[in-house]
């Protein structure tokens, strides 16, 4: 009985020392996978700066762009159909930011479309009205005329963030193209100039605008300062009328004489 006892116990050790040598192996494994998948798999909080600015870049550039401008018509350009003539259409052309802004036309037909003025810079809230000029092919006779759908002629205006007041020149957007945005394609539409309608008449209130614009800029500044008359000879009006009220005396002069 003894002897089955230390045989029983003699086994139970055997059995017990094998489960603590295969406890301490995989519990080593496990500490040795931490390890490795600690040295392969950076830390979470721990960015790669490159990663972070590329995806940052695809995220603007999925984003709207923030218009500058408010145009009017939004989307078109009207011109009254006169086949073999030169017409006119307008746009009203407003900033809506808080900086100056440049803006620029550029058309897919240069040979017979042309802007006024072709690009300006707007003040924050200043609006100006633009006069677009087209030469209306005139259709052989056997095609019927230009269909509105099938017209390619398309017109773009372009816009870009200024410092401050400046001189217009077109090269302002070939120095800064990261920074020009584009605002609107215009596509041209035909009306017919014998069916009175409502863009109808509203053009042609724009393009009286347009030229009333035009006019008063054409018109020399008033004079604040002295008059001059001829070449070098200033004089006041306080000169002037004491010239006038002196040859006047003379005159009564000789008269009494």
């Amino acid at each position: 009985m003894m002897a089955v006892e230390d045989q029983k116990s003699t086994s139970d050790g055997k059995v017990w020392g094998f489960l603590k040598q295969t406890f301490r192996h995989s519990t080593t494994g496990a500490t040795t996978s931490s390890r490795t998948s600690h040295q392969t798999h950076p830390p979470v909080d721990g960015t790669n700066p490159h990663t972070s600015a590329s995806v940052s870049s695809v995220a603007r550039s999925l984003l709207p762009t923030r218009r500058r401008l408010k145009l009017d018509p939004s989307n078109k350009l009207f011109f009254p159909y006169e086949p073999g003539k030169q017409v006119r259409s307008a746009i009203g052309i407003k900033n809506t930011s808080k900086s100056y802004v440049a803006f620029k036309f550029q058309t897919t037909a240069p040979k017979s479309c042309f802007m006024r003025p072709p690009g300006a810079i707007l003040a924050p809230g200043e609006s100006i009205i633009a006069t677009v000029f087209k030469f209306v092919e005139v259709p052989e006779s056997n095609e019927k005329p230009v269909d509105q759908k099938n017209n390619r002629v398309k017109f773009k205006i372009m816009s870009l963030k200024v410092k401050g007041q400046m001189d217009y020149v077109p090269e302002l957007f070939d120095e800064q193209k990261d920074q020009v945005s584009i605002e609107q394609i215009l596509r041209v539409v035909f009306l017919d100039p014998e069916r009175p309608n409502a863009a109808l008449e509203k053009l042609k209130r724009q393009l009286a605008e347009a030229d009333a614009a035009l006019e008063a800029r054409k018109k020399p500044p008033e004079e604040s300062g002295p008059k001059i008359i001829g070449e070098g000879l200033v004089i006041d009006e306080w000169k002037e009328r004491r010239e006038r009220y002196l040859a006047k005396q003379q005159v009564e002069g000789v008269d009494s004489v």
